[in-house]
C-alpha cells in the first residue's frame, strides 16, 4: 500500500507542468500564427475605415450641392450666380481633416450633354485618403435650370 501511494503521488507531480518540448512547440506555433493574425486585423481595420471615409465624402458633397441649390433659389443670387469662381476650392475642410472639395459647373442644353444654355451640370468632387493610404475622389453631380 505504501508503494501505491508513492506511485500515485509521483504521477501527480509528473503531470503538473509543461515539458520543455511542449513549451517550445507552443512558442513555434504562436510565432507562425501571430503575424498573419496581425495582418488580418490590419486589413480589417483598413476595410472598415474606407467605407466610413466614403460616407463622410458623400455627406460633404451633398452638403455643398445643397448650398448650390439654395443659391439658385435665392432671390439675391439666382441662376447667374452659379459659376465656379463663386465656389472656391476647399483644400482643407474645417472639422474634416484630410478632405478637400471642389465645385465645377458646365452649361448645357436640354439634352444635358451638348453645349447650350438654360441648364447647368454641377459637379461637387470630394477628395480624401482611404484606409490604405490611396487618394480617392467622390463626385456628386446635380442639374440646375434657368427655368
Amino acid at each position: 500500500m505504501g508503494t501505491e501511494r508513492l506511485k500515485i503521488g509521483h504521477r501527480r507531480a509528473r503531470w503538473r507542468g509543461f515539458t520543455l518540448i511542449e513549451a517550445v512547440a507552443v512558442i513555434v506555433i504562436l510565432s507562425i500564427a501571430f503575424p498573419p493574425i496581425l495582418w488580418s486585423m490590419r486589413r480589417a481595420h483598413q476595410a472598415r475605415v474606407t467605407p466610413a471615409r466614403l460616407a463622410v465624402a458623400r455627406w460633404l458633397a451633398a452638403e455643398r450641392l445643397e448650398d448650390v441649390i439654395a443659391d439658385r433659389g435665392s432671390a439675391t443670387r439666382g441662376y447667374t450666380y452659379l459659376t465656379t469662381s463663386n465656389y472656391a476650392a476647399e483644400a482643407s475642410i474645417s472639422e474634416f481633416p484630410g478632405f478637400s472639395r471642389t465645385v465645377a459647373f458646365t452649361e448645357t442644353g436640354p439634352d444635358l450633354t451638348t453645349a447650350g444654355t438654360g441648364y447647368k451640370r454641377v459637379t461637387v468632387t470630394v477628395t480624401f485618403t482611404d484606409g490604405t493610404g490611396v487618394s480617392r475622389s467622390f463626385p456628386l453631380v446635380g442639374i440646375v435650370t434657368d427655368y
